[in-house]
């Protein structure tokens, strides 16, 4: 069979296109003290790169609830891809090219969050749509793979540092800026199948009267925020406040918080017919309340890295959770639901790493603090959650 019309190929480019969504969002945060230092960057200025990505992201979220059903899957998605490229490549070369390095790494940030803004609203219904069984498992499944991805960019990265010297970062850039480039050819060839088949798709308006879809919206934004408030500053974090090498810093930090996220999603895939979702999501945030209090009040620089991987495993299931229960709940809501939750989970995604670095830049650069005040965003979830089995009962 060959790739057009075998749909194991389009799940296997939606795999790499999570993996190029997890560059996007996670080769700069692995540099945002390397920012500080080659170019004079304050910390309300590190934190503009996250915001401003995410903020991008979002922008595009809404965006999608139109555009993309009247241009079409294919297109949007390659072209997502290409913007991914782009976006890689100018951090690369722009902050050196032009007179002032912050607005050169603004532009990349802005063009790659382009990119996966659409590979985040995309991707979700791209393989929700094709014959597969076990939704759950399988949605639960394709979100591992950000986390490998998240996991190759830390460990990769860390060993071309140390192998090449942290100042050759801009080399590494274009290097990881090849995978979205091959991907963009592979999603060119896949079959695209639509995600509400012969029904018509639910209107934005009946999706707004709908309970249960403002539930979820806010689970989505807390899931975003829940998640990318430790990711995004679990390297600084772990260097600043925890007193440890950067190696060690982003190996402990960083890259355990992505290897347990990824393990949560690929274990919930495996056992989603035996765990009901609503229960797993529960104590996941449970977990993460535990999580980041531990990181966040922890005196020992092991226990504190211990609570940032931890964190990893709670929000692993929570993004990937939504979605299916939004997917059961409303069939044919079409793109304009993923697009929706995608734009509430990136406010989440922006907001999060923002809340982190404003009230970390108002206790003096501590990012303890910080942390301690994004404990609110599993809490949301709990509750959101609790809601959600209530109104089953």
């Amino acid at each position: 069979m060959s790739i057009r019309e075998n749909y194991n190929h389009t799940i296997y480019a939606s795999y790499i296109g999570y993996i190029t969504q997890a560059i996007v969002n996670n080769y700069a945060p692995l540099l945002f003290l390397t920012f500080s230092r080659q170019y004079a960057l304050t910390l309300d200025r590190i934190t503009l790169i996250t915001t401003v990505n995410f903020a991008v992201q979002l922008l595009v979220d809404l965006l999608s609830t139109r555009v993309v059903d009247r241009i079409g899957y294919r297109v949007c998605i390659v072209f997502a891809h290409i913007a991914a490229c782009l976006g890689l490549a100018g951090l690369s070369i722009l902050p050196n090219l032009l007179p002032n390095p912050y607005t050169g790494i603004l532009i990349s940030v802005i063009c790659y969050a382009i990119g996966g803004g659409l590979i985040e609203v995309l991707i979700s219904p791209i393989v929700e749509a094709c014959p597969t069984e076990k939704k759950e498992a399988a949605m639960s499944l394709l979100h591992s793979f950000y986390c490998w991805g998240h996991l190759a960019v830390i460990l990769l990265s860390t060993l071309f540092f140390t192998a090449a010297g942290i100042e050759r970062w801009n080399i590494l850039a274009l290097l990881w800026a090849i995978v979205p480039l091959i991907n963009s050819f592979y999603f060119s060839a896949v079959p695209l199948y639509s995600i509400t088949q012969d029904r018509e798709p639910m209107s934005i308006r009946s999706l707004f009267a709908q309970k249960i879809f403002w539930v979820l919206m806010v689970v989505m934004v807390c899931a975003g925020a829940s998640e990318q408030a430790m990711s995004q500053w679990a390297s600084a974090f772990a260097e600043s406040a925890l007193h440890v090498s950067k190696t060690m810093g982003d190996l402990a930090g960083p890259c355990a918080f992505a290897l347990l996220m990824g393990i949560a999603r690929a274990f919930y895939g495996k056992y989603a017919d035996r765990i009901p979702l609503k229960r797993m999501m529960m104590g996941c945030a449970a977990l993460c309340i535990a999580a980041y209090l531990v990181a966040a009040l922890s005196p020992n620089p092991v226990l504190g890295l211990i609570g940032c991987a931890v964190c990893g495993f709670s929000v692993g299931i929570f993004w990937p959770g939504t979605f299916s229960i939004a997917a059961y709940n409303m069939p044919a809501a079409g793109t304009a639901m993923y697009a929706l939750m995608a734009l509430a989970g990136d406010v989440g995604c922006s907001g999060g790493p923002t809340v982190v670095g404003l009230v970390a830049n108002a206790s003096g650069g501590n990012l303890k603090p910080g942390l301690l005040a994004a404990l609110v965003f599993p809490l949301f979830i709990l509750a959101g959650i609790s809601r959600l089995k209530h109104r089953q009962r």
